[in-house]
């Protein structure tokens, strides 16, 4: 028995606005705590955890307010709720559900995730490895429903399992080969533009100003 991906939240603002909490705050509280909200569905998405972001970020919140930070987290945890359908654990607990079901299909799909990454580095402008891993760790985890930190571990782990390297060792290679040309590159032109407005300030300032 396989457990679906859990798909992305609904989006509803207007949800949120008419909900109880939503009714009591100023149209500038309203906008905080809908922001929060998006920064803690992104941090489940991205670790599987909320807690400790919310904390912080409720704290944050009340401190420039008329409630505690306890109240704070409270009408967040009611603005989620009502602005993507399901609570902060709810969310939590379909991830962690889908990610103790993952097939061989799946597990083939993190590696031709992982072997994209030479793709972005080899013909990317400028594509770092840490760049490139994330965008194929978050394209995984949002294809799978599943946290972009087992992404990224699965990923690995298929590409050892199919290629006998790390991942990351390959990709700092790609790195090395490919976008650090481009940067070294760019350094130098930089550099060259410096010298030549420097050389042209400096005989300027020899001939002095043009007369009539």
């Amino acid at each position: 028995m396989t457990t679906e991906a859990p798909s992305k939240p609904k989006d509803d603002w207007r949800a949120a606005r008419n909900s109880f909490s939503g009714r009591l705050l100023t149209g500038e509280q309203f906008e905080d705590a809908m922001a929060i909200t998006a920064v803690i569905q992104r941090e489940i998405w991205k670790t599987g955890t909320f807690k400790d972001k919310l904390a912080d970020y409720a704290h944050a919140f009340a401190r420039s307010e008329r409630f505690d930070a306890m109240k704070a987290e409270t009408i967040v945890r009611d603005l989620f709720k009502e602005r993507f359908g399901e609570t902060m654990n709810q969310l939590r607990e379909s991830l962690l559900a889908r990610e103790q079901t993952i097939t061989e299909a799946d597990r083939r799909q993190a590696y031709t995730n992982a072997c994209g990454i030479r793709n972005a580095i080899e013909n990317g402008t400028k594509v770092a490895f840490a760049r490139a891993y994330a965008f194929q760790a978050d394209d995984l985890a949002a294809t799978l429903g599943i946290t972009q930190v087992t992404a990224k571990t699965l990923m690995r782990e298929e590409f050892k399992a199919a290629e006998s390297m790390e991942l990351t060792d390959w990709g700092k290679d790609l790195e090395a080969r490919f976008y650090r040309p481009q940067i070294e590159a760019e350094t130098r032109e930089r550099e060259a533009v410096r010298a030549r407005g420097e050389a042209q300030t400096a005989s300027r300032t020899r001939t002095g100003p043009s007369g009539p």
